[in-house]
């Protein structure tokens, strides 16, 4: 691991601008971080990052991967909702047969999953426990870890998959997509044959879109140690809930680790990406002993880099609802007079009903003030559909700024996810660059990147019903001229509703985002709720009150 007193690495040079570019300015540096506990590497060059975007095209791959498993081979994966049998392909294997036949074969497999709150609560824990007992039954160990703030959950979703006697074929898959329900959908947007319910305008089976990492190189050895680094915490397993040990004890939940194998060396180079794995865990007592003060990377690496950002925010979010968020990047877009902020939410919130509907609409309504009080010609904010005109639940977590630094992750645009929750994000700078014209959007002398314009370019065509091979792509590079053509679609959407939907329907699958206001009398209830209960601090006491991450 590389020490924060030693010489920048040079990452690009600037022929226009006459000076080196280095990756600490990108890069969280080890001091940025701030936790000198973990084992993690502050940042891993020499991999291949693959966006696999919707949870069949995750879920697909995820079989062929487990199933070439041997024995002696590990399986380790976190989640926050497991759902013993959710199919994977239509015709199955489930999670549970999956994971368990690995077991019987002789794979060691292992994994944490969030405790979770009553099913009653419309949570998991019953799910999250019958994945646990059925994996156990054929030989594996999955523990339910309630190592949490009051409140609080593990939404962390990753697979690692370590070959010790074929260390080439490692491959780790990290990023927003559950174990679960409703997660198996395609670009179709038809939603998941298997659905979790929710708010009632999304329908029986309701559209879902979402993005995973498959990941190769020496990153895979980095989230090998971070799932060890929460296997073997000293802490209980229920430390949070005293009631729920208790229950446990008597039903003859298994409550204590066993021991993991040795790590296997990290696994060869395999691509040009150089990859940066940024987490969330909160402060609480008893102190995670890889992280004594919780870790905050995921929200320094986003403030370090919107910071930077000159011409384009893209992001997509299942919240995007912080004050302190929001804060963020009406800054930047004050501070940056050619920046623009694009993002796609969810029409709707997930959930539904008198009491659990306005503090989730009330804390978007905040946040998009925020920024649209810095510049409201510059803040586009949309949400998707299908092209049956049904609403699709945007359940992703990404981020591309500038053509350069792009992350997907597990963690949403609010303090909860950057403080309260433990959270897993992968930020990629890709060595390689995008030659096609504007060749450095933002004039720093970083020059676009292929993967990071790559992924926004494979969103958005989906997005605005563009050819996927990229034939249709010329107004999509610049990013005045992306802005413009991606407002020009959804506004084209929303008048031929407007208009009583004569004529054929415009290509696109966006509309702009109309979030529904809350009165003053609302308001007075549903503002606090969100912010002790929807979005809570898991900072310690003087991060708070220095209004630091």
């Amino acid at each position: 691991m590389r020490k924060h007193d030693e010489r920048p690495t040079v990452w690009a040079t600037s022929t226009s601008k006459g000076r080196y570019v280095s990756i600490e300015e990108w890069f969280l540096t080890e001091r940025e971080r701030a936790n000198p506990a973990t084992g993690l590497p502050i940042w891993c060059a020499g991999n291949r990052a693959e966006p696999l975007v919707h949870g069949s095209a995750y879920f697909d791959r995820l079989v062929t991967e487990v199933s070439g498993l041997e024995r002696g081979d590990h399986l380790f994966f976190t989640d926050w909702r497991g759902d013993p049998d959710e199919r994977l392909r239509p015709d199955g294997p489930t999670v549970a047969e999956l994971f368990a036949a690995a077991a019987q074969r002789g794979v060691v497999v292992k994994g944490l999953i969030w405790r979770s709150h009553v099913d009653k609560l419309q949570f998991s824990e019953e799910e999250n426990r019958n994945l646990s007992d059925q994996v156990r039954a054929a030989g594996g160990e999955v523990l339910l870890d309630q190592r949490v703030r009051r409140l609080g959950s593990h939404h962390q979703k990753l697979v690692v998959l370590r070959h010790p006697n074929a260390p080439e074929r490692d491959v780790a898959f990290a990023g927003g997509i559950d174990l679960c329900h409703s997660r198996r959908d395609d670009a179709t947007h038809d939603g998941d044959p298997q659905p979790l319910q929710m708010n009632k305008r999304y329908g029986e089976h309701p559209p879902w879109h979402d993005v995973q990492l498959e990941l190769r190189g020496p990153v895979v050895g980095a989230l090998d140690t971070l799932f060890r680094e929460r296997w073997t915490d000293p802490m209980p397993l229920d430390s949070e809930n005293p009631v729920a040990y208790v229950r446990d004890r008597l039903r003859g939940a298994d409550l204590r680790p066993d021991p993991l194998p040795d790590q296997p060396p990290e696994p060869p180079p395999a691509g040009p990406h150089r990859i940066q794995v940024l987490r969330t865990y909160p402060s609480v007592k008893p102190a995670y002993r890889f992280a004594p003060d919780g870790e905050r990377s995921i929200a320094r690496g986003y403030t370090k880099v919107i910071r930077r950002a000159r011409r384009l925010i893209y992001v997509e979010d299942q919240y995007l609802w912080s004050k302190d968020v929001a804060e963020l990047f009406a800054a930047a877009l004050r501070e940056q007079p050619e920046l623009h902020l694009v993002a796609v939410v969810p029409r709707y919130p997930d959930v539904d009903g008198r009491f659990a509907l306005p503090p989730n609409q009330v804390g978007r309504e905040i946040a998009l003030e925020v920024c649209q009080r810095a510049d409201p010609d510059r803040v586009h904010v949309f949400d998707l559909e299908n092209r049956a005109g049904n609403p699709v639940y945007v359940h992703a977590k990404v981020c591309v700024v500038d053509d350069v630094w792009a992350t997907v992750g597990s963690d949403n645009l609010n303090r909860r996810s950057w403080t309260h929750d433990s959270e897993l994000s992968c930020a990629v700078l890709d060595d390689t660059r995008d030659e096609r014209a504007p060749t450095d959007p933002a004039g720093l002398g970083d020059g676009a990147r292929r993967y990071a314009r790559d992924l926004r370019l494979r969103l958005w065509r989906e997005h605005l019903d563009r050819a996927p091979d990229g034939s249709e792509d010329a107004d999509l590079l610049d990013p005045a001229d992306a802005v413009a053509a991606i407002t020009a679609s959804a506004q084209a959407v929303q008048e031929w509703y407007d208009g009583g939907q004569r004529g054929p329907r415009p290509p696109g699958r966006l509309r702009p985002h109309r979030p529904e206001h809350l009165g003053p009398a609302t308001k007075l209830w549903a503002v606090p709720a969100y912010r002790l209960i929807y979005d809570p601090d898991g900072r310690p006491i003087r991060a708070r009150l220095r209004r630091t991450w």
